[in-house]
């Protein structure tokens, strides 16, 4: 089963269910053995969730794309006077949501901009005007950077503006803005956003008032081997106090279009290695998932087959990752994404944001008439 020796040991505690410890994940990150670190993942993969593999139906919202922050990670955010910037008008956005929805539609995503004269109470509205039209939808909206920006312009803590959004409607949050903790690469990629410790204190306090979330890290380009294995270990650690991480997502950096054009773009190989790490290290979190938005389709396929067991969404309108130059589809029919299950041997489940299975066997005439929660 091992190519490298190294990996043998790792390969024992593993198969024993023993936690990894910082020199091991790098150990696996300098390994070049890259069916050993996939046979390992899977046992993990299949210890946790069998052979099922999750997706969901939702939409993604982005209202604005206007940023102070200026990352130099970032081809998505423009400048307050660039021409090219946009800012949706409550009715844009709830009209967006409404060209992309049917009755199947289980969530609306929603990030954006750090934009600088929207308020909070504005974003309060989106959000009522959002349940008020889509009751049945839930809300993940605002990432950690997103809710530090709010509480640093209204003065209020991270407390008190996670509890308004909560009351407007926000059910969850995604796990968008974690980049990697490490403070010399955040000074580099991302110096005007909140610190790794402040993200890690944001999804805490969130995590304490009964808001699930996700996670991410992005990887491939200025940050070390030791920087993810670092960031791996501080999610898993604020796992192990809260357990409010529903799912990692390991994002390749798209340098395209960025000031950081030059940075070679990642390979298949470093994607699938990513998500075998990925769910040796996080050995708490319950689900790893290859965002196919980013990855392709097809690594997507055979992520499934390292680690992965949830493909994201059928999505319809990405503009993050677009204008990074992405060139995958900005969406996939349900039909299409669970062909991409099968053909990689698991059984696909429809689930909505909490993981809980979506049944659709009491459907009538159309395919996406409705739809039963399964608790």
């Amino acid at each position: 089963m091992f190519s490298d020796p190294r990996l043998r040991p790792i390969g024992e505690k593993v198969a024993a269910g023993q936690r990894l410890n910082f020199d091991e994940g790098v150990t696996l990150y300098r390994s070049s053995d890259i069916l050993a670190l996939g046979q390992m993942a899977n046992l993990v993969r299949e210890r946790i969730n069998g052979n099922q593999t999750f997706y969901n139906v939702n939409r993604h919202i982005n209202p604005t794309d206007v940023c102070v922050a200026q990352c130099k990670l970032c081809a998505f955010g423009k400048q307050v006077r660039d021409p090219d910037g946009y800012t949706m008008s409550h009715e844009q956005a709830w009209e967006v949501a409404g060209k992309g929805y049917t009755e199947a539609v289980t969530e609306f995503h929603i990030v954006g901009g750090l934009h600088p004269t929207l308020t909070l109470d504005w974003y309060c509205d989106l959000l009522r005007g959002l349940k008020q039209r889509f009751p049945a939808v839930h809300l993940k909206a605002f990432t950690m950077v997103e809710i530090g920006y709010f509480s640093t312009r209204t003065k209020l803590s991270i407390r008190q503006v996670l509890e308004k959004l909560k009351d407007a409607g926000m059910d969850s949050m995604p796990g968008g803005g974690a980049e990697v903790f490490s403070e010399r690469v955040r000074r580099i990629i991302c110096d005007h956003k909140i610190d790794g410790s402040q993200w890690i204190d944001t999804a805490r306090e969130a995590h304490k008032l009964g808001l699930h979330s996700n996670c991410t890290m992005l990887y491939g380009h200025v940050e070390s081997e030791e920087d993810r294995v670092d960031h791996l270990l501080k999610l898993r650690e604020l796992q192990d106090e809260t357990g409010g991480f529903q799912t990692f997502i390991p994002l390749a950096f798209h340098p395209a279009n960025t000031p950081l054009h030059h940075v070679p773009v990642t390979s298949g190989f470093d994607d699938i290695k990513n998500i075998a790490i990925s769910r040796l290290m996080l050995d708490n979190i319950p689900h790893i998932k290859a965002y196919w938005i980013m990855m392709t389709p097809r690594m997507a396929q055979i992520a499934q087959r390292f680690g992965a067991d949830d493909l994201d969404g059928t999505v319809v309108e990405e503009k993050i990752y677009h204008d990074a130059g992405a060139t995958t589809s900005q969406s996939l029919r349900r039909e299409e994404l669970t062909r991409l299950i099968r053909e990689a041997g698991r059984e696909p489940v429809e689930r909505d944001t909490l993981y809980r299975k979506v049944d659709r066997s009491q459907m009538a005439a159309s395919p996406e008439a409705a739809f039963t929660i399964l608790v």
